[in-house]
Formats: structure tokens, sequence, C-alpha cells
């Protein structure tokens, strides 16, 4: 009776069914590891958000990378903004409006500085029209902000090019950025909460980080592709029942006939 699943037509069912079982087994274990990732990065982000701030020079020190461990660490620091070397940001949109980034490095004393990025600022008339950009606190300044890495081509997706107009730049790297700066730059930079003495006019706030559903979606997907083991296996049972069914049902068919004649 189960002969027939020796034949050429149900060999090449069953080496799909081995095929695919493990190919499943392997995309929701895959999704899974996502899942367990972004579930990690999502609760490091948020403690770190939530945390209360510390002085900078607690997490981050001239000419010293900004920890992965402590990104959005929300930090303090005081010194003079420098205007004569801000920069902006180009390809920043916010709010559905292109615009840019508004960097100004913040002088700590002892020749360093850190990177503010002060907000956003709405783009001009043209691409290369300089925007209008509200002028920093002049004097001393105590800023708290979160502390993030400086951005390269593989974490940001934006490429480098030349010929950008003078003061403007498309990454907020700070190797970069403080190549024949007068003052040694933190490795990283910092995205500005609140500031005392508060200015007049002021860019648009940089919202906080999404810090999105934890990895949920990639669960969902795991699960999936593991029910589809199931739905693999009971379908080629349920094909191969039919088939006996059928042809035992043939076969009853033909008793009949020969009892008749």
């Amino acid at each position: 009776m189960y002969r027939f699943l020796l034949t050429p037509r149900w060999l090449a069912l069953h080496l799909v069914v081995l095929l695919v079982i493990p190919a499943f087994v392997f995309l929701g274990r895959w999704q899974f590891g996502r899942f367990e990732e972004r579930s990690a990065n999502s609760t490091r982000v948020t403690a770190n958000i939530e945390a209360a701030p510390v002085p900078l020079e607690k997490l981050a020190a001239p000419a010293q990378r900004v920890r992965e461990d402590d990104r959005f660490r929300q930090v303090t620091v005081s010194g003079t903004y420098d205007p004569a070397h801000a920069l902006l940001v180009r390809r920043r949109p916010q709010d559905g409006l292109n615009g840019f980034y508004v960097l100004t490095p913040l002088v700590t004393g002892n020749g360093t500085a850190l990177i503010v990025n002060r907000g956003w600022v709405q783009a001009g008339a043209t691409a290369d029209a300089t925007p209008e950009v509200p002028a920093p606190p002049t004097g001393k300044v105590s800023v708290t902000g979160r502390l993030r890495l400086s951005e390269t081509e593989d974490s940001s997706g934006i490429r480098e090019r030349s010929g950008l107009p003078p003061g403007q730049v498309l990454l907020i790297n700070a190797d970069k950025i403080g190549q024949g700066l007068p003052y040694r730059l933190v490795g990283g930079y910092v995205e500005l909460i609140e500031q005392s003495p508060k200015p007049a006019t002021a860019p648009a706030p940089v919202p906080a980080p999404d810090v999105g559903a934890g990895g949920g979606l990639n669960l969902a997907y795991a699960i999936q592709w593991w029910l589809f083991i199931g739905v693999a296996l009971v379908g080629w049972v349920l094909l191969i029942r039919r088939e006996v069914a059928e042809r035992k049902a043939g076969e009853d068919s033909k008793e009949s006939v020969a009892a008749a004649n």
C-alpha cells in the first residue's frame, strides 16, 4: 500500500520537506537571535535614558571614544561655546522637513572641548543656501545632553562626499571634525537637552531616541517560521493519507467491478 512513497514524485516531495524543515529552523533561530539582540539594546538604551545625569568626565575624556554601553546617557558639562568653529550637518530631516543639525564646540578648558548638537534648523530656499542659525549663549554655559557615539558611514548609512559648502558636513564624526581644531575633542558628541543660561532663541531640540518595540516583530517572525515547520509536516502527512485513501478507493472499486462480473 505504501510502496508509492518510493516513487520519484514522492521522493522529490520527501526531499523538499527534509530541506525546508531545517531552513525554517535556521530562519526562526536567526529571527529569535535578532529579538534577543534588539531587546537587550532596548533595555540598555531605556536604562541609559532614564538614568540621572552624571558629569561628562565620569564617562568620557578628551581623545577618548564614547563607549557603546554609554549611548544616550545624560551628562553634564560646563564650558564656553566656540561659534567660530561651528558646523552644519546636512540632510537631517525633522518633522517631515529638510534641515540641518547645528554643531558648536563647547570648550571646557585645558585645551579640551566637546561637540554639542544644539538642535535642528530648517533648510533655506536651496540646498546650498545657509539657513538662519540662532547664536549660542556667550560666556560660561552649563549643558545637559545625551551622549552619542561618533557617526560613521557604516553606522549611519550616509556616504561622505566632497564639494560641500564651507562649514557643512554630512557626518558627526569627532575624529574628522577635530582635525585642525585648536583643542582636543571627546570621541563622540552630546545632543543638547537643556542649557543654562537659556538663549532668547535656539534651534529646535533633537527628539529623544525612539527605543522601539524591543524586537517584538522579530519574535513574531521567529514563531511564524517555526509554525511553518508544523504546517510542512502536517501537509506532508495529509498528502500521504489522501494518496492512501485514493489508492484504497481505487482498489475497492476494482474489486467491486470484478465481483459484479
